[in-house]
């Protein structure tokens, strides 16, 4: 399977200029509609920031097939990669690739502070469209090449609202929006205007412990920019 990232190709998105605040992308009958991707963009107050991409299709309308159990189970993702620091939210600086994710997986729940089906049971709603950020790296152990970092909570930087796995992931609790064609997510994230960013659906998987990253980038299904040299830039909302 093709990699879904160079690190050259990284390197040379965090040092270009702008020169687009959105991001086109034709429509592919090939991709699965849902995941589709035809246009982002990212719009900040100064305060709070909003990521949107538009699919082809209805936006969160495929979710995995639940499995039964944590090992090989699968999520389905709304992902925007980002240039800014993970310090930027209560990781450790200069750790990865911060991005912020809209994640379906039914078989297990890593939001255990929030009840996003509000039945009283806050362990329950992974089947639910939830928000993360999450810190990728790039690794050969992951088919598209790419995996969410491995950490020792206690030991590296998680922000308050992290689960404590042992991957650099935050549940901050933002609700997502899927309306239609459009996934919606807004962030307080002050400062944001200019941050360069592309938008991708993929699909992960849990894997077994061991030698194995716990989370993996196992299949994309689109990527905006086509090469992810994030292309798109927040800009101020009018």
């Amino acid at each position: 399977m093709k990699k879904l990232l160079l690190a050259t190709t990284l390197l040379a998105a965090f040092g270009q200029t702008a020169w687009s605040h959105e991001i086109k992308s034709d429509k592919d009958d090939s991709k699965t509609p849902a995941f589709d991707i035809t246009t982002a963009d990212a719009t900040t107050d100064g305060r709070l920031t909003t990521f949107m991409m538009e699919v082809a299709g209805v936006a969160g309308s495929v979710k995995p097939v639940s499995i039964g159990q944590l090992t090989g189970s699968k999520v389905e993702s709304y992902v925007w990669p980002t240039n800014m620091d993970p310090a930027r939210v209560g990781f450790d600086a200069n750790s990865g690739i911060l991005a912020l994710a809209i994640t379906a997986h039914p078989d297990f729940d890593d939001t255990p502070l929030f009840d996003e089906d509000r039945d009283g049971d806050p362990a329950n709603d992974g089947a639910d469209w939830h928000s993360h950020w999450v810190v990728l790296v790039e690794t050969d152990a992951c088919g598209a090449g790419l995996k969410v970092r491995d950490v020792s909570p206690g030991q590296d930087l998680l922000p308050a609202t992290a689960p404590f796995l042992p991957i650099a992931l935050d549940s901050p609790g933002m609700t997502p929006t899927l309306d239609g064609s459009i996934a919606r997510v807004t962030v307080p994230v002050a400062g944001a205007e200019d941050v360069a960013f592309d938008a991708v659906t993929a699909e992960l998987q849990i894997n077994e412990t061991g030698e194995a990253p716990l989370l993996c980038v196992t299949g994309v299904h689109d990527v905006a920019s086509g090469d992810l040299s994030l292309p798109g830039r927040v800009t101020r909302a009018k």
